[in-house]
């Protein structure tokens, strides 16, 4: 993991080596390492605030270390241990400075949060499976804890404890990234199915959208307010920006039918109006803007429909492919190559740079003003 320091030409990163390091951008234009500080133990996650400059590192262990980093970014002095997870990978922390809570997940399925100005625990939560990532609403203090299973834990903070609100279901592989949006109330969740969900928390009415995008694990969400845009990165390789500030309708739930509901042929399952109709029964599919179970002959159309969060072709029924409008079919999103398998992202909105760390252990820096600023959205 890497986060880039805010307003500074400087990156911080942690590895599975041990190290922390403090990169700085030299006159000769690369940069290199004012600290390279080594843990007892593998560093999985880490947390920078630039206003008091504290530094929390989470390691393979369990374990927290809280650092502060000198002014000159040439020294990081150690102030606090905090023994959070026994014996299990720390996956992700977030520090709630204006509360003094510091927040955490990890592999041994439990959520904690502590008082950073005490070192004492607060409360905890344990999950049905690993916790492998965490976003904080800090107005509501609300935090939402993905998990192995697929499943996002809502829980409320409170100075006596832990709060279980709900649980949001609805993705099949594990949430490998959450991200908050205070603005409108939105959570968006990355999983390992490929998808992105965004979450109508504040509207309370259970409204869900998807977006499908990425051709592998979708590893790391960051979103940015002054452009209204969600930009999301995977192990295929692709930095996809999306446009939010545009309404988008819900995927439609998909219809349980022993028959296709076009041409009335049976599935294969139907034994009995195969029977009847003399003829084998045929595989059952989808379609992605209506939601009718059809067969494979009436539902061989392809489309895209980034309404609905499609930037690729997906198939639909043949009425659906003689019905959809040119409007529907406008991309809300644009697809770059990062020539590389990110893991990890971070986000500077000051001057709207972006860093990625891959499988590679490379960490690159981009400038995606321009990209943010774009009003032209092509797809793929």
């Amino acid at each position: 993991a890497a986060v880039l320091i805010p307003g500074e030409d400087g990156v911080i990163s942690v590895s599975g080596d041990r190290s922390v390091r403090v990169w700085q951008l030299r006159d000769s234009g690369q940069f290199w390492p004012s600290i390279c500080h080594y843990m007892g133990a593998s560093a999985t996650a880490l947390s920078y605030n630039h206003s008091n400059r504290k530094l929390f590192v989470g390691l393979e262990t369990g374990a927290i270390e809280e650092f502060i980093l000198s002014a000159d970014y040439n020294r990081m002095d150690s102030q606090r241990l905090y023994n959070s997870h026994q014996s299990a990978r720390v996956t992700h922390i977030v520090v709630d400075h204006s509360n003094q809570w510091l927040l955490s997940s990890g592999r041994d399925k439990y959520f904690h949060f502590h008082c950073i100005q005490t070192g004492k625990r607060l409360g905890g939560y344990m999950c049905s499976a690993w916790c492998t990532s965490l976003a904080y609403d800090k107005d509501a203090k609300y935090a939402f804890i993905g998990d192995y299973s697929g499943s996002i834990t809502v829980c409320k903070l409170e100075v006596t404890g832990v709060k279980f609100i709900t649980t949001l279901k609805g993705q099949v592989g594990s949430i490998r990234a959450l991200e908050w949006d205070g603005s409108k109330n939105w959570l968006y969740s990355g999983s390992f199915d490929n998808s992105i969900f965004v979450w109508d928390i504040g509207g309370r009415q259970g409204r869900v959208w998807e977006l499908h995008g990425h051709k592998g694990k979708v590893t790391s969400l960051v979103f940015s307010h002054t452009h209204t845009k969600l930009i999301s990165c995977g192990e295929d390789g692709k930095l996809i920006s999306w446009e939010m500030s545009k309404p988008r309708i819900e995927t439609p739930d998909w219809s349980e039918s022993d028959n296709c509901q076009l041409c009335n042929r049976p599935f294969f399952w139907n034994v009995k109006s195969m029977y009847e109709q003399k003829q084998m029964g045929l595989r059952q599919h989808h379609c992605r803007r209506c939601g009718k179970a059809v067969c494979d002959y009436c539902s061989s159309k392809r489309t895209v429909l980034p309404l609905r969060g499609h930037e690729y072709p997906v198939r639909v029924c043949e009425e659906c492919f003689i019905n959809v409008k040119p409007e529907e079919k406008v991309h809300l999103a644009n697809i770059y190559d990062t020539k590389q398998v990110v893991t990890w992202m971070d986000y500077d909105p000051t001057r709207d740079q972006l860093i990625t760390v891959g499988k590679d252990n490379v960490i690159k820096i981009w400038g995606i003003k321009e990209a943010l600023q774009s009003k032209i959205t092509n797809g793929p």
